[in-house]
């Protein structure tokens, strides 16, 4: 009967206060605005808070609230009074808040507050704490840290959710998978699940590279280089080697032609013969949608999709729809091309049409290719045209692409063509979300080219670190299955060390190590909070319905004022859309909480109460840390 009746101490208002009463808290829940006491512990206190100061300082509710933070270095408490926030006149800030340090009423939720300067600090009460926030952490299990009222479009008023449409990966057909793709694909990843989990319909999309001039080459190629047999083994890696073939030909066309451009030579006699002839030509066939051309295009776009879904499966990415520019209708090229004419936009320049931005007022912006000189569409007109293509299909809040920092100008340049269509209210939903470059992947894994060759990579460095433990390996039932996936959490961890924008060096043996601020490192932390679990052998019901008022170790208060942090820690992410936010989190969680294993033991002490409640703090400590793992796109190992 208790294990049934945990389940209802906090997921309603009703219940919560309930369970708040039985704390010695009287006063019903105070409300505020912005605040979400059922998806964030922490507002609770934010609450009472508030709700305390404003009963002994003459000053608006809301600026009270406001004016409380929460800080992340333990010695500074779990929240802080802003006082210069309140906008007090007439009394120095220091002596304000000494004053309300001493009138503030006692409690049951804080420890004594303490004044320091222009800033009073509060600390959880170890008392009620665990007693609030272990069930408030069970009762949510996986959507703990999440807040899905964030993404409710009217308010709580028809229920209906935002959506966001993100565009990454996006790796092109036939070309190398390179650093630029991984960390469009692993951030890109983060973010669907980052907006999943804080309550927005999410649709992801793949848009390929599968049109184009380049495909016009691959295909030349094809013709020279192209085996069906090689083709049936393995697809990505032969149509790889063909395509570099004919363009390591091809170069030496490209230079002539570069050359002559720089000489002020009119390159249109060099650009009609040889490959240039060949790949132009049957661009314009696919362009024209010739069956003959699409056939081709067809079979190795839907092979290489096949191909791909198996690798992002690795990654525990299933995308939503793979996209791509040959998607992008004709009619609605037209369309796009015709707006760009009507509203003055377009110029023609040596049989090409143009954008100059500095006539539009963006000189920074210089001049951009919409249609090439022989007539054929470029990459950019076909983005505007799919813009609208996918307002009009999925009706998003938010159009997010996630893209390398080199591409800044390129969507400067498309966000800024939308607007001048007329749409400034489609392309303020456009964002794009950058990143920096990854050094020396190509040169220290060596043939890397796909993405399952860098899977594959980091998988096998990860086996032979593993193998190195000769007891550990034993004990581990799918070796193979496991250093997979710790290989592939120490690529994506390495990746999101650092700040989006951060240029980073890949360091294979860096990024292995099982010690340090790693992926192997937090999986470690994963597993042995899973080995706690199964040794401790107390069910589920057990441990929700443990005595958790006997957690008086400090060790365990330190990590619940951590785990408390989590949602706030999530939304802060989420402003910030940086990844390192919430691995920086789980870093420090980790440090502290394996800091206390041999003071907070569950295993071998006599007291049976005291080690099923230990073994429910541990238990919900594993899925704090299991859930920033999800939210970050990692895959936890339980052994």
């Amino acid at each position: 009967m208790a294990a049934e009746e945990s389940g209802k101490q906090t997921t309603t208002a009703s219940a919560l206060q309930k369970k708040l009463q039985s704390l010695g808290l009287d006063c019903p829940i105070p409300s505020f605005k912005g605040t979400d006491v059922l998806a964030n512990p922490v507002d609770i206190y934010r609450c009472y808070l508030a709700h305390a100061l404003s009963t002994v300082i003459d000053c608006d509710r809301q600026l009270v609230y406001e004016a409380i933070q929460w800080t992340n270095q333990s010695s500074h408490g779990d929240l802080l009074l802003v006082v210069p926030r309140l906008r007090m006149k007439g009394v120095k800030p220091s002596e304000l808040t000494k004053d309300l340090g001493d009138k503030l009423p006692s409690s049951p939720l804080f420890a004594a507050p303490i004044a320091v300067g222009i800033q009073l600090q509060l600390r959880f009460s170890s008392t009620t704490l665990p007693q609030i926030l272990l069930p408030y952490i069970f009762e949510r299990g996986s959507s703990y840290g999440g807040n899905p009222s964030l993404g409710l479009k009217d308010g709580q008023l028809t229920g209906k959710r935002k959506r966001m449409v993100i565009d990454f990966s996006s790796p092109n057909i036939a070309k190398e998978f390179h650093a630029g793709h991984l960390r469009s694909t692993i951030i890109g990843a983060y973010l669907s699940n980052l907006y999943r989990s804080m309550g927005w319909d999410v649709v992801k999309l793949n848009y390929l590279g599968d049109w184009g001039k380049q495909f016009g080459l691959l295909a030349v190629g094809w013709k020279r280089f192209g085996s069906e047999e090689l083709l049936q083994q393995n697809p990505l890696g032969h149509l790889l080697d063909v395509y570099v073939k004919i363009n390591t030909i091809f170069s030496q066309e490209e230079k002539a032609v570069k050359e002559a451009r720089e000489r002020g030579e009119d390159t249109a006699e060099l650009e009609s013969r040889g490959l240039y002839a060949e790949r132009n030509d049957f661009f314009t066939r696919m362009e024209e949608r010739e069956p003959e051309a699409l056939a081709l295009w067809k079979r190795f776009r839907d092979v290489s999709i096949e191909r791909y879904i198996s690798a992002y499966a690795r990654l525990n990415i299933q995308f939503d729809e793979y996209w791509g520019e040959s998607q992008v209708q004709p009619k609605s090229i037209e369309k796009a091309e015709a707006i760009l004419i009507e509203r003055g936009i377009l110029k023609e320049d040596k049989n090409a049409l143009i954008v100059n931005f500095k006539d539009h007022g963006a000189p920074k912006l210089d001049v951009a290719v919409v249609r090439n000189r022989q007539g054929t569409s470029t990459y950019l007109l076909r983005d505007i045209a799919g813009v609208f293509e996918r307002e009009e299909k999925y009706q998003p809040d938010q159009l997010v692409y996630v893209v390398s920092s080199e591409q800044d100008v390129y969507f400067q340049r498309l966000f800024k063509i939308i607007e001048l269509m007329g749409r400034p209210d489609l392309s303020s939903k456009l964002q794009h979300v950058n990143f920096g470059k990854v050094l020396g992947m190509s040169s220290r894994l060596g043939t890397v080219r796909l993405l399952s060759d860098i899977l594959d990579d980091s998988g096998n460095a990860m086996h032979e670190v593993m193998k190195r433990n000769e007891t550990k390996y034993a004990q581990v039932e799918d070796p193979e299955r496991v250093s997979d996936t710790l290989g592939i959490t120490a690529v994506m961890v390495q990746d999101m060390s650092g700040k989006r924008i951060n240029n980073y060096p890949f360091d294979m043996s860096r990024m292995m190590s099982f010690e340090g601020d790693t992926g192997p490192y937090l999986q470690y932390t994963h597993a042995r909070l899973c080995s706690i679990r199964r040794k401790a052998a107390f069910t589920t019901g057990q441990l929700r319905s443990a005595n958790v008022s006997l957690l008086k170790e400090q060790h365990v208060v330190d990590n619940l004022r951590l785990m408390a942090q989590f949602p706030d820690v999530a939304q802060t992410a989420f402003k910030t859309l940086e990844p390192t936010t919430i691995l920086t989190y789980l870093f420090k969680f980790t440090h502290q909480l394996s800091s206390g294993y041999d003071v907070v033991k569950v295993v071998g002490i006599e007291d049976r109460a005291i080690s099923m409640a230990r073994a429910a703090y541990y238990e919900c400590a594993r899925q704090v840390l299991h859930n920033g793992l999800r939210l970050l796109g990692i895959t936890p190992v339980e052994r």
